[in-house]
């Protein structure tokens, strides 16, 4: 990310996990976020899909503390679905990328997206939101 940034960074369960782990781009991405007033923001679902057995659960909870967790109510719930239909994909295979999307597109823009998976984030929220690979 190379121009300030003012509105929202949205974590997927990479960008989570890789916090978690304190890895030195994602700490530094986040920091310059927050250093221009964004929030950062991941679903309710995203730590669920992030839990790994060997992760440290003070450092879990403790990174979980420093972030929005938005809840997944109706609103996201039906986003998710109509974002599906639009993209042509399954909801089987691709829920948790249309919730996190639904997610994005519901926060305060301009919206980025730290993800693994930016195609399935691309084919979800088009244009909308800025994706950034992690």
């Amino acid at each position: 990310m190379t121009e300030p940034l003012v509105g929202t960074l949205v974590l997927d369960c990479e960008g989570l996990s890789k916090l978690v782990r304190d890895d030195r781009t994602v700490v530094a991405l986040i920091g310059r976020a927050r250093d221009h007033g964004a929030h950062v923001v991941t679903s309710a679902v995203t730590p669920v899909e992030a839990r790994h057995p060997r992760a440290n659960q003070a450092r879990f909870d403790w990174v979980l503390s420093r972030i929005d967790i938005s809840p997944v109510g109706d609103e996201v719930s039906r986003m998710a679905s109509k974002l599906l239909g639009q993209a042509g994909l399954h909801g089987h295979k691709y829920a948790l990328d249309a919730i996190l999307s639904a997610t994005a597109l519901l926060c305060r823009p301009p919206v980025v997206v730290l993800t693994s998976d930016p195609e399935d984030i691309g084919a979800l929220c088009g244009s909308r939101v800025r994706i950034v690979r992690v």
